[in-house]
């Protein structure tokens, strides 16, 4: 038994020695194959992105021909100071991250759909919640049934009081459209993943992170229904619309944008689990840039949650002009309320006011960003990421003053919360790309690129 277990060993060692045992002096990255970079099929922003990040893909993936077992893969990984989250070679981290990405690309679509339910007013439509879901009606009395429990809420009572069935069956579907694609959403996320780990593509890493992200998916349908039912409630006076709470919403929306960036971070992390670097030079100008995105993806994603204070209060639909606040700067009445802390929350002065000062430091701190490493010597792929997330940024504050500026129509309204989606997508990119690479590819990455 024990000379069996030494005869193993250094088996496994003799594999390892061959699958770590390359040239320090080479510029790539380890594992790299250039032959076989052009068959990736995966595409990211622009041509110039693609093409660093095909590269880098490919270099950290195990070549095809290499099949190992989870002894010698864990003691590989251990060797090389990294630490992969999926097991099974290039395969597998394929399909896994493909898996991730299009989850990703899910929640992205339930936020435009939740923007466009809430935009066309047809988030109260339905009146009652089921966490498993329920039949639309099929029958002109089951829709009779629907539009009686309608008439009975405050919404229709004192804004679409009036209101025909055809009208009411368009935000029903909206409604339900919404619910129901969620929960497709939750089936589409856990076969792949009983997959995945049935075949021991998954490691406990990945699997605590993927589990924590389904949990609080599961949870999002709580948090929806909490909201709706805000705006099931009488409103504090006879004047007052009817409308969800601001905080309800922004918890809602909060927590879709999180779900959102987890998957895409760690999609990111399973096809990508090293960041483009070909030589210390650009791993020295990739920190420096570190130090810089951080603070200013914090900056977006706090002006990304003011917006949905914006839209729990229906500030979009006030002190529709631009630079000026009506005919003042800041309006006289943004500390009117008491506690002077719910003017920053519930004020739609001053919630406008806040979200109006958030982009523009926003802008102004992405064009900073632009500007400060114009003149850095930085990997291609992380100076494509960074002119897009300006471009996106620019973008994004021409939609929000044209979106305020014509009244918030639908069109404008869903495109301007996409926007942000996107512009914190392209942070989220950059902060990944900027990582400090593993000890055993800082070992053998030259001082600077050598010329071709």
């Amino acid at each position: 038994m024990f000379g069996r277990a030494i005869l193993k060993r250094s088996k496994e060692i003799c594999l390892i020695h061959k699958l770590t045992g390359r040239k320090t002096t080479t510029t790539t990255i380890p594992f790299s194959h250039p032959s076989s970079i052009q068959q990736q099929s995966f595409k990211f922003f622009n041509p110039s992105i693609s093409t660093h990040f095909f590269r880098t893909f490919r270099s950290h993936n195990t070549p095809k021909g290499h099949r190992v077992s989870k002894t010698v893969s864990a003691g590989a990984i251990h060797n090389e100071g990294l630490k992969l989250l999926v097991t099974g070679g290039s395969h597998a981290q394929k399909v896994v991250g493909i898996w991730l990405f299009g989850s990703a690309a899910w929640v992205f679509t339930m936020v435009i759909l939740g923007g466009l339910t809430r935009l066309t007013r047809s988030g109260l439509s339905m009146t009652d919640w089921k966490f498993t879901g329920e039949f639309p009606p099929l029958s002109d009395e089951a829709w009779l049934q629907e539009f009686e429990k309608y008439q009975q809420s405050p919404e229709y009572k004192r804004v679409n009081k009036g209101m025909k069935i055809e009208e009411f069956k368009f935000i029903y579907w909206m409604e339900y459209g919404h619910r129901m694609w969620g929960r497709a959403l939750g089936l589409m996320f856990v076969l792949p993943y009983s997959y995945f780990l049935h075949k021991g593509y998954i490691t406990l890493r990945l699997a605590l992170r993927v589990s924590a992200l389904f949990g609080l998916g599961a949870g999002q349908g709580l948090i929806g229904w909490w909201m709706v039912k805000s705006g099931l409630e009488e409103p504090p006076t006879e004047y007052s619309q009817p409308r969800v709470s601001p905080y309800r919403l922004a918890a809602h929306l909060t927590s879709a944008f999180a779900i959102y960036c987890g998957l895409f971070w760690t999609a990111l992390s399973v096809v990508m689990p090293e960041p483009p670097a070909e030589s210390l030079t650009w791993v020295r100008g990739a920190a420096k840039v570190k130090r810089l995105a951080l603070p200013v993806s914090l900056l977006v994603g706090l002006t990304a949650v003011s917006g949905a204070f914006v839209a729990g209060n229906d500030a979009g639909h006030a002190f529709n002009t631009f630079p000026k606040m009506g005919d003042t700067w800041i309006p006289e009445n943004i500390l009117e309320m008491k506690p002077l802390i719910r003017n920053f929350f519930e004020n739609t002065s001053t919630v406008q006011l806040n979200h109006r000062i958030l982009a523009t430091a926003t802008l102004i701190s992405v064009s900073a960003l632009w500007l400060s490493t114009r003149k850095l010597d930085i990997h291609p792929a992380v100076r494509s990421v960074i002119g897009g997330i300006f471009g996106m940024a620019s973008v994004q504050v021409t939609l929000g003053i044209t979106t305020l500026l014509s009244y918030v129509p639908v069109s404008l309204g869903t495109a301007h919360q996409a926007g942000a989606l996107t512009l914190l997508t392209f942070m989220l990119l950059l902060n990944h790309t900027v990582r400090r690479p593993s000890s055993a590819l800082l070992k053998s990455l030259p001082q600077v690129v050598k010329a071709n």
